[in-house]
């Protein structure tokens, strides 16, 4: 049992990684931001992809944050206490 809980945890900091990897421009498509960007993307989004269509996007100041990593994260920790 405690493989799973190390696995939940290692996702949900792959969860919180791709959260503020977000936040960072990737001027180069081919570089290593771009190429990290993309495989935590691959990781996450089969996760974040149906939280975003069913979690509105709040508006603070004009921009949309998206809160499905958090929710996520929520989740995971839950699931990961339950068991």
């Amino acid at each position: 049992m405690r493989f799973v809980h190390d696995i939940i945890s290692l996702y949900i900091w792959v969860l919180i990684i791709t959260a503020f990897m977000s936040w960072l421009p990737s001027s180069d498509s081919r570089g290593a931001l771009a190429t990290t960007k993309r495989v935590l993307a691959a990781l996450t989004e089969p996760v974040l992809r149906p939280l975003r269509t069913i979690l509105p996007r709040p508006n603070v100041g004009g921009v949309g944050i998206d809160l499905s990593v958090l929710v996520a994260v929520i989740g995971l920790v839950i699931i990961n206490n339950i068991i």
